[in-house]
């Protein structure tokens, strides 16, 4: 079980990634505030455009701020669940990404004490054959990619209430968006990586220095023998903060 759960674990890589993307970041603020629900820049409807539609989701989770972030490290809590199961393995994790760089540890002892890191070029997982799916290829990670070259918008059916959009890169790695089109956030997206289905569902979002970050959001992998579940609770966000070199370092 170790193993599935620490599938489950990488994906957090995916899902808080693209925070962190640019070289020339703002400033960090300290404080962050929770996230009203202002309406979408322009009105979504049943036929808006699939690249307007990851335009508007951009917008909604910060624009340009979002794209130009230098860093973001994420502290909090989580509960781990395996297949058919109410009863929780609480533990802490730590987030830190930069670009395509990330460090992710979770320690929910005695079941799992996970770390992984990524350097941009090469990956390192504590725990023996755990694939990490390339970071700048799926997640949040590519709504700042849709305008660059090699990326396509394309539509997707609708999820109840949301509107569906896919983004793909040239090498066909892709990512399900489904945004609530009163004011564009993303609310849930699928990854399709390996053979593993992978979904990730925010709940909550704080504005950090006008970044819209997700306080609180679960994970899914769904397996054979049903599905594995991660609920994480963001208590500590800081942006732009210098790290060291040592923080991607390989171990």
């Amino acid at each position: 079980m170790k193993f599935k759960l620490s599938l489950l674990v990488v994906l957090t890589l995916c899902g808080v990634n693209a925070f962190a993307q640019g070289e020339n970041g703002a400033a960090a603020g300290a404080g962050s505030t929770p996230a009203s629900a202002k309406p979408a820049a322009s009105a979504i409807t049943a036929t808006t455009a699939p690249l307007d539609l990851a335009r508007a989701a951009l917008a909604a989770h910060g624009g340009e701020k979002f794209k130009t972030l230098k860093s973001l490290i994420l502290r909090g809590s989580v509960d781990l669940y395996a297949p058919n199961s109410t009863q929780p393995r609480p533990g802490n994790f730590i987030i830190v990404t930069a670009g395509d760089k990330a460090r992710v540890e979770v320690d929910a002892s005695p079941i799992i004490a996970f770390k992984q890191i990524d350097d941009g070029e090469r990956s390192y997982s504590s725990l023996p054959n755990v694939q990490l799916p390339p970071l700048s290829r799926f997640g949040m990670n590519v709504l700042g990619k849709i305008d660059q070259s090699g990326f396509t918008v394309t539509a997707i059916p609708d999820k109840k209430k949301h509107r569906g959009f896919r983004i793909a890169d040239a090498d066909g790695y892709a990512t399900d968006f489904y945004i609530d089109p009163a004011n564009g956030r993303v609310m849930s997206f699928l990854i399709n990586y390996n053979g593993y289905v992978f979904g990730t569902e925010h709940k909550k979002f704080k504005d950090v220095e006008g970044v819209l970050i997700p306080s609180n959001f679960s994970q899914r992998l769904e397996m054979t023998q049903g599905a594995f579940f991660a609920d994480y609770n963001v208590k500590d966000i800081k942006l732009n903060n210098p790290l060291g070199d040592d923080v991607f370092a390989m171990p």
